[in-house]
């Protein structure tokens, strides 16, 4: 790892725009999509969540990898994302609970990182222009090279199916609470916690599993994960869902959110550079209380696409506008398109797993 001395790394965008820094890390080149996330705390459960997949995440906090990395704080066991880049990176973290760096982990498991980048600049360049592809390789690389690799590059549309679990597995054995069957887009295990820790038994299922197969385990719940990319891309999930809608009461997370409101027949489409932090307002339209949140995502539900749905808004975001949260009450549907399993980021949203339970009581005291 070269931290000192002359740059060994670069980052590209496709208008030719170059930022030099050091290598930490798998050192590789990669072409990923270019995001940025505002939390100050929290870089490990950002590291191994996998709604990165494919995305090199640009951390506007000025010094990442100083407390280390601890066994007990990932959100998934193998880590996806593409690369961190950072201002200011330290290999010697001062934490009892680290077990290992945050550089070590990179290498394991092939993720980039470069340091020593003005992030702040390159944040306001993401922030003007919007979220783009980069190139990162070596100072080397001539730009006219960089530039036709970028020029014929495609963003996957794989990523869920790359990150979802192969077979089902189960979580929460031995409670005698509720069965809540989770579908994997990209699960974070903060989740499964936080409904094994209501007493739920979690079955685990891949993506595209059917709604059959999902009838067939009897759930008294259905839960539908974060996961990264582009919703129109899990057709199979779209269409599971739809066929489940009145079945079982439904939570929906992020992605899932997403998955939701395309069931219904509304629509989704791209922001420009996404909401990614732990710091942004949301507003309860039922009961007026603002909540910080947790955010991690690059699209949105058109709500001009809700008005021949069911669905209702029922949370909006303070900072745009755009809709966090909707239910449809017949159904006993309803999502959200932050993180109330706050991993990373405030705490302030977990109550959305007691009104999943209190959904799931309701249906089995009427059965």
């Amino acid at each position: 790892m070269e931290m000192m001395g002359r740059p060994n790394r670069k980052i590209v965008l496709e208008d030719g725009q170059e930022y030099r820094g050091h290598s930490f890390g798998f050192e590789d080149d990669k072409i990923l999509e270019l995001v940025f996330n505002t939390s100050m705390v929290g870089y490990q459960e950002i590291l191994s969540d996998p709604s990165y997949t494919d995305q090199a995440v640009v951390m506007t906090y000025p010094l990442i990898g100083n407390y280390g990395m601890a066994a007990d704080d990932y959100e998934t066991e193998i880590p996806s994302i593409g690369a961190l880049i950072v201002r200011e990176y330290t290999e010697e973290p001062s934490n009892f609970r680290a077990e290992k760096s945050l550089g070590e982990v990179m290498e394991q498991y092939g993720i980039s990182g470069i340091s020593g980048i003005d992030t702040r600049k390159l944040a306001r360049s993401i922030r003007d222009h919007g979220s783009r592809i980069a190139l990162l390789t070596s100072v080397n690389t001539p730009m006219e090279a960089c530039l036709r690799r970028l020029r014929e590059f495609t963003l996957p549309t794989d990523s869920v199916s790359r990150v979802s679990c192969r077979e089902p597995w189960e979580a929460g054995q031995g409670n005698d609470g509720f069965h809540v069957v989770a579908i994997d887009c990209g699960i974070k295990l903060n989740i499964v916690r936080s409904l094994a820790k209501r007493d739920c038994r979690v079955t685990i299922v891949p993506w595209n599993t059917t709604a059959d197969a999902i009838r067939a385990l009897e759930p008294d719940g259905i839960f539908i994960s974060n996961g990264p990319g582009d919703p129109q891309d899990v057709p199979e999930t779209i269409e599971a869902i739809r066929s489940l809608l009145g079945y079982r009461p439904i939570f929906g997370i992020c992605l899932g959110h997403q998955i939701l409101s395309l069931a219904y027949g509304a629509q989704t489409y791209k922001l420009k550079f996404g909401h990614r932090g732990g710091n942004h307002p949301v507003k309860d339209l039922d009961t007026g209380r603002i909540e910080i949140t947790s955010q991690n995502h690059s699209y949105a539900v058109d709500e001009k696409s809700m008005e021949k749905t069911p669905l209702v808004v029922t949370h909006r975001n303070l900072l745009d506008g755009t809709i966090e949260g909707m239910k449809c009450e017949c159904d006993r549907v309803f999502s959200v398109q932050y993180h109330p399993e706050s991993s990373p980021g405030p705490q302030d949203s977990g109550h959305l797993f007691d009104r999943f339970i209190r959904l799931m009581e309701e249906v089995r005291v009427h059965a």
